[in-house]
C-alpha cells in the first residue's frame, strides 16, 4: 500500500490538507516581501551635496539661489548629486552668465535628500551614495549570500532533524532578525541581520512546500505546489501597497518582520511529516499524527484502526534500503540520482537568471518602484494557464513549455522597434510571466522528483545554483550596455537551455512519490526495460513489414 492510498483512507483533500496548506502558504507569501524589500529601504532619492559649514548663514536667505551658487548643473540641468563647487560662484545667479569653469569637489560636509518620497531609507541615514554607493548593492548581495548559505545548510539539517523543526527556528530566526534590523543604527549590523534574514528564505520555502507535497494525495499535489506561486505574487502586491502607506523604512522592516512571530507561535501545532517519520523509524508518532489527520477529516474510526503493527508492512518494503545517514553526495552516486540532480542544476540556474534579469530589466521602462513592484500581476494569469497544464499534462511538459515560450518571447524584442515601448513592456511582462509559471512548477517538480530520504538535501542542493543568478544576473544585464541584442539572446538561450534540459527527465504526474534511493534506481531500470522493449518490438514490425511480400488486391 502506498503511503498516498493510506492518505486517502484517511480522508485525502479534506480539512485537514486544506488548513495545513493554508497555513503554510500564509507566511511564503509574505516571505516574498524580503525578497523585494530593499527596492524600498535602500531606494535612492534626489540629493545633492550639503553646502560648506561656513555659508550656513547666506544658504538660509535664499536656498534656491545658494544651491545654484554652490552645485553645478549636470547635463539634464538637474543638480550634480556627487560634486560641488569648491567656493561659491555668485556669477551664477545673473541671467546673462553662462558659469566660469569653476573648479569642483567631492562632498565633503554630505548629502541633502529630498524626502517628498521617502522620509527616511538606508541610503539617506548611512550616506550610501557617490563614492559609497557600492555599499547599497553590498547589503542585497549579502542578502543573497544568506539565502545561498540557508539553502545548502537548512536544506541538508531537514532531512536530518525533520521539515518541522528547522521551519519553526526559521520563522523565529526571520521575527528576529528583520526586527532588530529595524532597530539598530550601525550598516554593519544591518548586514549581519540580513544575512541572518536571507538563511531563512530557504528553510521557510524549502520545508513547506515539503510539508505540503508529504502531506498531500496525488491528486492533490499539482494545485497546492501552483499555490505557492500565487502567495508570492500576492506577496510582490502586498508589499507595494505597504510600502506606500508606510514610508519609512525602519517602520516598514518591521511591519513585514512582526508577523512571522505569529506564524512562529502557531507552527508547534504543525505536524511533522509522517512520510519523514516512517522514514527514521518513529512510526508511533507517524500512526499518532495519522490518527489526529483521520480524526479532524472526520474519518476517527479509520484512525483507531490505524496501528503500529498496521504500518509495519508497510515500513518493510518501502524503507528496508534506506541509508542511516546521508551526505551532498548521495546526490550523484547512483545513475538515475545523477542525472535528476544534474538536470535540475541547469534547470534552477537558467531559468533564475532568465528570470530575476528580465525582471531587473523591467525597472528600465521608467514606471514608479511601486508599479513595477505591483507589475507582478501580470504572473497570475500565466499560473492560472501553468495550473491547468499541470493537471492535465504533468509538471515536465508544462515546464518545458513555458520555459520555450519565454525564451522565444524575449529573442523576438530583438525585432521590435524602441520605438514600440508599450509593445515591448508587453512582451516582457509576458516573458516574465512565462517564467514565474515554470519557477513554481520547477520548485514541485524537484520535491516530486526526489526520494523523500534526500528530497530536502536535493532541492536544497538545486536551489544553490537558482541563488547564484545574483553573480551572473547583474554580469549578463551588463551586456545591455554594449550591445542591445545581447541582452535578450542571453536571457532567452538561458530559457531555451533549461527547457532542453527537462526532456532528461521523467513525469510525475499521477505518480507516489518515491521514497528511497534504491526504490527511485529499480523505478529507473523497469522504465528503461520497458523502453528497451518497446524499442525491440517496434524494430521487429519494421523488419517484418520490410520483408514481407507486398499484396496486390483486386
Amino acid at each position: 500500500m502506498a503511503f498516498t492510498d493510506l492518505l486517502d483512507t484517511l480522508g485525502g483533500m479534506s480539512r485537514f490538507q486544506l488548513i495545513h496548506t493554508a497555513l503554510l502558504l500564509l507566511p511564503c507569501g509574505l516571505l516574498a516581501c524580503h525578497n523585494f524589500l530593499q527596492n524600498f529601504t535602500a531606494a535612492v532619492p534626489p540629493h545633492h551635496c550639503q553646502g560648506p559649514a561656513n555659508h550656513t548663514e547666506a544658504s538660509t536667505n535664499d536656498s534656491g539661489a545658494w544651491l545654484r551658487a554652490t552645485v553645478p548643473l549636470d547635463q539634464l540641468g538637474a543638480p550634480e548629486p556627487c560634486r560641488r563647487f569648491t567656493k561659491p560662484q555668485w556669477a551664477l545667479l545673473s541671467p546673462n552668465s553662462s558659469g566660469p569653469d569653476s573648479a569642483t569637489e567631492r562632498c565633503k560636509d554630505g548629502w541633502v535628500y529630498n524626502h517628498s518620497v521617502f522620509p527616511s531609507t538606508i541610503v539617506m541615514e548611512w550616506d550610501l551614495v557617490c563614492e559609497a554607493r557600492t555599499l547599497r548593492d553590498l547589503a542585497q548581495s549579502v542578502y543573497t549570500a544568506g539565502v545561498l548559505v540557508g539553502a545548502a545548510v537548512i536544506g541538508s539539517l531537514a532531512d536530518r532533524l525533520g521539515r518541522k523543526a528547522p521551519l519553526v527556528w526559521s520563522y523565529l530566526q526571520l521575527a528576529a532578525s528583520g526586527s532588530a534590523t529595524a532597530y539598530f543604527s550601525s550598516f554593519s549590523a544591518y548586514c549581519v541581520f540580513r544575512f541572518l534574514m536571507g538563511m531563512t528564505f530557504s528553510g521557510i520555502i524549502l520545508n513547506s512546500l515539503s510539508l505540503v507535497v508529504e502531506w498531500m494525495p496525488t491528486r492533490g499535489r499539482t494545485v497546492a505546489g501552483i499555490l505557492l506561486g500565487y502567495s508570492f505574487t500576492l506577496g510582490q502586491l502586498i508589499l507595494a501597497g505597504i510600502a506606500y502607506l508606510i514610508r519609512p523604512w525602519r517602520c516598514l522592516q518591521f511591519a513585514v518582520s512582526a508577523p512571522f512571530l505569529i506564524f512562529f507561535l502557531y507552527s508547534w501545532w504543525l505536524p511533522e511529516s509522517s512520510h519523514w517519520l516512517l522514514l527514521h523509524g518513529k512510526s508511533q508518532l507517524a500512526v499518532q499524527n495519522l490518527q489526529k489527520v483521520a480524526a479532524m477529516n472526520g474519518r476517527k474510526e479509520e484512525g483507531e484502526r490505524l496501528t503500529k503493527e498496521a504500518v509495519s508492512s508497510y515500513i518493510q518494503s518501502k524503507f528496508a534500503s534506506v541509508r542511516t545517514s546521508n551526505s551532498i553526495l548521495d546526490l550523484f552516486r547512483t545513475p538515475a540520482i545523477r542525472k535528476v540532480t544534474c538536470c535540475l542544476m541547469v534547470i534552477w540556474f537558467s531559468n533564475s537568471v532568465a528570470y530575476y534579469g528580465l525582471a531587473m530589466n523591467l525597472q528600465k521602462f521608467g514606471l514608479s518602484l511601486y508599479l513595477v513592484q505591483a507589475f507582478g500581476i501580470i504572473d497570475i494569469p500565466a499560473m492560472l494557464v501553468a495550473t491547468a497544464t499541470m493537471i492535465y499534462m504533468g509538471c515536465r511538459a508544462t515546464v518545458a513549455s513555458f520555459l520555450i515560450l519565454a525564451g522565444l518571447m524575449v529573442i523576438a524584442n530583438m525585432f521590435v522597434p524602441e520605438e514600440l515601448k508599450l509593445f515591448l513592456k508587453s512582451k516582457a511582462a509576458l516573458g516574465k510571466g512565462c517564467l514565474a509559471s515554470s519557477f513554481i512548477c520547477v520548485y514541485l517538480f524537484t520535491g516530486e522528483l526526489y526520494p523523500t530520504e534526500i528530497r530536502q538535501m536535493g532541492m536544497g542542493f538545486a536551489s544553490v545554483y537558482a541563488r547564484l543568478r545574483g553573480l551572473a544576473a547583474p554580469l549578463v544585464t551588463t551586456l545591455g550596455e554594449y550591445s542591445t541584442i545581447l541582452l535578450p539572446v542571453s536571457f532567452g538561450a538561458t530559457a531555451v537551455l533549461a527547457r532542453m534540459a527537462v526532456c532528461f527527465l521523467t513525469e510525475t504526474r499521477k505518480a507516489p512519490l518515491v521514497e528511497t534511493i534504491a526504490a527511485m534506481e529499480r523505478r529507473a531500470k523497469e522504465a528503461a526495460s520497458k523502453k528497451h522493449v518497446e524499442e525491440k518490438s517496434e524494430k521487429i514490425s519494421l523488419q517484418q513489414l520490410r520483408t514481407s511480400p507486398l499484396r496486390e488486391t483486386i
